[in-house]
């Protein structure tokens, strides 16, 4: 075994990929199960889909299900979503279906990625691009390494037709286009309207009336739009979180139509 040959593949395969994915239909922030099932879903449709996740591992909260117990539960309305990605699960009382966490994002990483979509992890999205008209056409990338230990080292950047905010309850890219770039959403504020406390009944079926283009070439789904548009916290039941990043792949799909 040759170590120099071993980095050799690590460094060429990935920067070869990482080249092919500068300039993309679409940019998701965030790999928690909004951004997985958008990237998804915009991948079988024939775009072309990266993923950027700041995180080590991906799949935001849904891992740890609700306080640790590895169990996610869907509604019945969005039990197509699992059974579209192959996750298995069982009927609890007449809505409800319960599913293992694990199985569900280990599953949803690995259709994502054989969909054609890429995931890059490791990396934070420190500003974007803007053009005339405020328009969103890209993103500032810095190794998340490099923002934690606060270094100050240049970052580079992507070009995307459009860009989606996945990134959960902080809404980071929402909160940098209106802090850094001074653009006004359509929220019923301008800007962040801040996530309520927890009614899953509102904030379920809220979260993908909210799942739209917040600003031009930006779209917010999943815990992003319910913090962007001021709805409630639903907890650990994950069927708008899917059916939010579908939503969000249809809409794109339709723009680029």
């Amino acid at each position: 075994m040759d170590e120099i040959v071993i980095s050799q593949a690590i460094m060429r395969s990935y920067f070869d990929e990482f080249l092919d994915y500068m300039d993309v239909d679409v940019a998701v922030v965030g790999a928690g199960p909004s951004g997985l099932a958008a990237a998804y879903y915009l991948a079988l449709s024939g775009k072309k889909v990266v993923v950027f996740e700041r995180r080590l591992s991906i799949g935001g909260g849904m891992w740890g299900g609700g306080m640790m117990f590895n169990r996610i539960v869907v509604q019945s309305a969005a039990r197509h979503v699992l059974d579209e990605f192959g996750i298995r699960s069982k009927q609890f009382q007449d809505n409800y279906f319960v599913a293992d966490s694990v199985e569900a994002v280990s599953t949803m990483c690995s259709k994502t990625v054989k969909s054609g979509a890429r995931i890059f992890n490791l990396i934070t999205i420190e500003d974007v691009m803007i053009r005339e008209n405020n328009l969103i056409t890209g993103l500032v990338l810095n190794w998340s390494a490099v923002d934690i230990a606060k270094l100050h080292v240049d970052p580079l950047t992507i070009r995307s037709k459009y860009v989606i905010d996945a990134t959960g309850h902080a809404a980071e890219v929402c909160n940098i286009v209106v802090r850094k770039v001074g653009q006004k959403l359509n929220t019923a504020s301008g800007g962040i309207d801040g996530e309520k406390s927890m009614w899953a009944e509102i904030a379920e079926q809220e979260v993908v009336n909210a799942t739209r283009e917040v600003c031009p070439g930006l779209f917010v789904t999943g815990m992003a739009a319910n913090a962007a548009y001021g709805l409630p916290r639903m907890g650990p039941i994950f069927g708008g979180m899917l059916l939010s990043g579908k939503k969000a792949a249809e809409l794109i799909v339709e723009k680029m139509a």
